[in-house]
């Protein structure tokens, strides 16, 4: 469709929450559409192999793929940054800019930009995480500034047992977590689907509750808007 922009998505293979979820996050008459492009990702362990998962050169060649599609933007959404370390999507994005051409950004920027905007500096963490995952993502966020004050996770390695955690569950999780007192709770992972449950548990408990796969999208939609309609495909 003439005029519409197009979001391009890099994501885990194994993933197969965030593209429904997405979808159902553009609003009616948005002139946005979604375009996806997969790595292979399949389990989530602090064992070198799975971290090798994420290596520079697979993530651009999935990105070399997407930009074949002419994408305004290309997001990684992906939370991987919030245990290898959040250099790792700086890294990332000025690769993928500089081979494609193409604006990029990814959802750790997305949910950290997003807790300096609100001003939040003590968080709790709702993840589907083994303890080692959790632990690395909570030195990393504590070397940024933040304080970790309550983390609950699924203690999962398999990235499908991610997206079979029911909505429910997850409320559950950040329910637990709203216990200790924290400015902001974050769903970390874009294969937890909480996309759904965010708002209202936002107002339930009075905190801002983050998930992943809905900042990363507004965030996305801001920086195709603040483009100017100059994006890849024009």
């Amino acid at each position: 469709m003439v005029g519409t922009k197009r979001l391009g998505m890099l994501i885990p293979s194994s993933n197969t929450v965030v593209e429904p979820e997405t979808n159902r996050l553009i609003p009616p008459g948005e002139p946005v559409s979604v375009h996806i492009s997969r790595l292979k990702v399949v389990q989530l362990t602090a064992d070198d192999g799975s971290l090798r998962q994420f290596e520079l050169d697979r993530i651009l060649a999935a990105a070399d793929l997407l930009a074949d599609a002419k994408v305004d933007l290309i997001l990684w959404n992906g939370t991987a940054a919030s245990w290898l370390g959040f250099e790792r999507d700086a890294v990332m994005i000025k690769a993928i800019e500089e081979a494609t051409g193409i604006r990029a950004t990814t959802a750790i920027v997305a949910l950290n930009d997003r807790l300096k905007d609100i001003g939040a500096r003590r968080i709790g963490l709702v993840t589907p995480y083994v303890e080692a995952l959790e632990r690395r993502i909570i030195d990393n966020y504590e070397a940024a500034g933040f304080e970790v004050a309550a983390a609950v996770r699924a203690n999962l390695t398999v990235n499908t047992d991610y997206a079979a955690i029911l909505p429910a569950t997850i409320a559950d999780m950040a329910r637990e977590v709203a216990r200790t007192p924290v400015d902001a709770i974050l769903i970390l992972c874009t294969n937890l689907a909480g996309a759904s449950i965010a708002t209202p548990l936002s107002a339930e408990l009075g905190v801002p509750v983050l998930d992943s796969v809905v900042v990363a999208f507004e965030h996305s939609l801001a920086l195709i808007a603040n483009a100017g309609g100059k994006g890849a495909n024009q």
